[in-house]
């Protein structure tokens, strides 16, 4: 099993080399490459020593899948080169998540539409990952009308630079931004650039993503997304109403027996998710689950994940490692 990543110098692609490092993933080589810049770097990997190659050098490699998280261009520049000479492609980035033709894919959701002619999959935007886990056990036994979420999204989001801007604010130096506003000490109710019609790409990704991976287009879903000084990862409080009269117990109880979410609901002892928690784990937490006494047959609830793991990272090689046992590779 040949595997590369693109984009590996980069925080999501750090945290698939850290994921592979402890993983039983049956990889026989690994490549790791990254921009010109980024080139002859090297990392230490399952005690060997692996530099950063170019693009071009991990394409003559031929490897059998390629985890690419460098960003639209470079993907949708990349992508079809490799899947050309018979790689599969797993893509972190925006290029094909609403293409028709390609899979938008949460393992524990729909990773079973997924087949050997699949070349160029595509790995959800990280909000929408730890929305969908929760929304969809729920949907199956209650169906869903209408979701209202409101992010509360980590600065890991934008990438090291957001990091480098709340550092550099907290000593006091304002004047490097990538933010059009300083971050430390502030909320942002801005993530991505805004559209024609008032949202976000942000908010649109949440709302399209969720539909095309529930496979549902008929669930009314608004969003607002908001950009927050926390390192850990994203939060979300969502409203949901449903077809049918939530049994909060029942929600509880679903919730609970879900693969890969973790229910923390005990604010009688001050046990709910956080990212200060979440940080570094794979899994998606879930609390505050009550019942919404404003409107009929709806629930409040909060989500959180780390966006480089579940949100990023971990959800891709988890869909590498179905493909894998699928035999699709």
């Amino acid at each position: 099993m040949k595997l590369g990543i693109v984009g590996a110098t980069g925080m999501v692609g750090r945290v698939m080399i850290d994921l592979l490092e402890k993983k039983n993933f049956p990889l026989g080589k690994l490549y790791l490459s990254a921009s010109n810049e980024s080139i002859g770097k090297k990392f230490f990997f399952k005690k060997k020593i692996h530099e950063v190659i170019s693009i071009h050098n991990l394409l003559l490699n031929k490897p059998d899948i390629v985890l690419f998280s460098a960003g639209s261009d470079i993907s949708k520049k990349w992508a079809p080169k490799f899947s050309d000479i018979g790689s599969i492609i797993i893509d972190n980035s925006s290029a094909w998540r609403m293409d028709s033709s390609k899979k938008l894919i949460v393992p524990e959701i729909n990773a079973c539409c997924l087949c050997k002619q699949d070349k160029i999959i595509a790995n959800p935007n990280c909000s929408t990952i730890q929305l969908v886990m929760v929304l969809f056990p729920l949907h199956t036994k209650y169906e869903i009308n209408r979701v209202i979420v409101s992010t509360y999204q980590s600065i890991t989001g934008t990438g090291k630079k957001a990091l480098d801007q709340l550092y550099k604010e907290q000593n006091g130096n304002f004047s490097f931004k990538i933010y059009p506003h300083p971050i430390y000490q502030n909320v942002l109710p801005h993530c991505d650039h805004f559209t024609d019609n008032g949202y976000t790409m942000e908010e649109m990704k949440l709302i399209n993503e969720t539909k095309k991976i529930m496979n549902d287009y008929n669930i009314a879903i608004t969003a607002t997304a908001v950009r927050v000084p926390v390192i850990g990862g994203h939060s979300e409080s969502v409203n949901i109403t449903f077809k049918k009269k939530p049994d909060i117990n029942h929600i509880h109880n679903i919730l609970s027996k879900t693969k890969g979410i973790i229910v923390q609901d005990h604010p009688e002892r001050n046990l709910y998710p956080m990212p200060l928690y979440a940080h570094k784990k794979n899994e998606v937490f879930v609390g505050r689950i009550r019942e919404d006494f404003s409107f009929q047959n709806s629930i409040n609830i909060w989500i959180v994940a780390d966006n480089l793991r579940k949100g990023a990272a971990a959800n891709a090689i988890q869909i590498a490692e179905y493909l894998i046992e699928k035999k699709y590779v």
